[in-house]
């Protein structure tokens, strides 16, 4: 299976889930994204990793483990996610010292966030961007980036009567317009649930 490379277009709070966030991966050559919800420490992480002139008064978990690394002179060569089950994506650090190579399985938002900071490459398997995958528009995409770009987060815009739909009694008609209407409106972390509902089904 191909590997596909991703990057991060951005970060938005959840509006569903206390203290998460929505972290979203976009495929650079193409318009499908990944959104993936992660803890607030991680969404932290990431950021702080993202600009370059903030800097913690002492070094986050993820720092330390930069730091580790490099004084053993370890090297992340790159992020691979590479399984997705019932929502939850798994993902490898592929580390090498001496010119000897290891996987280790880490959380995704961990390996995002040890990425960051290693300036490694993160990937995906075409199959799981087939099944997961959320295809935005042009000017939506852009929009992901100008936020990313000014520093703004990008909050999630979701339809209070949306929150208390039971999406398993829908058709798949009904999960697509509402999977459309979704990414339309940016809501991301709505649109992943949609998506997992509809992945469940094929």
């Amino acid at each position: 299976m191909s590997l596909v490379p991703l990057t991060i277009k951005g970060i938005s709070y959840s509006q569903t889930q206390t203290g998460a966030y929505a972290l979203v991966l976009s495929e650079l050559d193409g318009s499908r994204t990944l959104p993936i919800i992660i803890g607030a420490f991680e969404a932290q992480s990431i950021a702080i990793a993202l600009e370059a002139e903030i800097r913690p008064p002492r070094p986050l978990t993820h720092d330390l483990f930069k730091t580790f690394s490099d004084t053993f002179s370890i090297t992340i060569k790159e992020v691979i996610i590479h399984k997705l089950v019932d929502g939850v994506f798994f993902s490898s650090l592929v580390c090498e010292k001496e010119g000897k190579e290891e996987v280790i399985d880490t959380r995704t938002s961990d390996a995002i966030a040890i990425a960051v900071r290693f300036d490694a490459p993160i990937y995906t398997y075409e199959n799981i961007l087939d099944k997961a995958g959320i295809y935005l528009k042009v000017e939506e995409e852009l929009e992901i980036e100008n936020n990313l770009d000014t520093k703004e987060d990008s909050i999630l815009k979701e339809d209070s009567s949306d929150s208390k739909v039971d999406y398993k009694t829908l058709s798949l008609t009904e999960l697509n317009q509402k999977l459309d209407a979704a990414v339309t409106n940016e809501n991301y972390e709505l649109a992943a649930t949609i998506r997992d509902e509809i992945s469940k089904r094929s």
